[in-house]
């Protein structure tokens, strides 16, 4: 038994290794390094850090505050019904655009890549975001954030617009911001 163990040890190990290799070699990402056009749209969106509520409803207990983490590369952007933390998603650069991943309450995690479809006007002030993959959803019963926009001409009154999707349809909404 342990001749048949040993060369079937000596047969399947350099299989295994190569298995191995390939699978940590396949699992790694390599991103391309930002650009410009990243570095100045993720600028814009790190403009947004501290808090705010909605201009609409300063009485609403409803806060989003929004910091830099991770030496600078990451937005996190944190909604708060008062002092309980709702929701959180996260921006950061990939190559020629910014990309973001929204943890939702639902339990679900859509990731969402930057338009390169023109929706940026001429003066740099509009973001948009589209759907790109989800984690943990089901989307024949769960709603899930399906596309995002910022129009940042006005800084002290920035307009944040979302569209989630469902089984029922879109369910657009937009929340002027005013910081506190």
């Amino acid at each position: 038994m342990v001749t048949a163990m040993g060369s079937m040890t000596r047969l399947c190990g350099p299989l295994l290794l190569a298995l191995a290799a390939a699978g940590s070699a396949s699992a790694q990402t390599i991103s391309a390094p930002t650009t410009a056009k990243a570095d100045g749209d993720f600028a814009a969106l790190a403009a947004l850090v501290g808090e705010w509520r909605n201009a609409e409803q300063p009485g609403s207990p409803l806060r989003i505050r929004f910091a830099l983490t991770a030496g600078g590369t990451v937005l996190q952007e944190s909604w708060f019904r008062g002092e309980t933390l709702h929701s959180l998603t996260l921006y950061h650069r990939d190559g020629d655009r910014v990309i973001v991943t929204h943890y939702c309450p639902q339990g679900n995690q859509p990731t969402l890549v930057q338009k390169e479809d023109g929706v940026q006007k001429a003066d740099g002030a509009s973001l948009a975001f589209t759907f790109r993959s989800a984690t943990d959803l089901d989307a024949a019963t769960e709603s899930y954030l399906h596309d995002l926009s910022f129009d940042l001409t006005n800084p002290a009154r920035p307009v944040r617009r979302e569209v989630y999707r469902s089984p029922q349809g879109d369910d657009p909404s937009v929340l002027v911001l005013e910081r506190i």
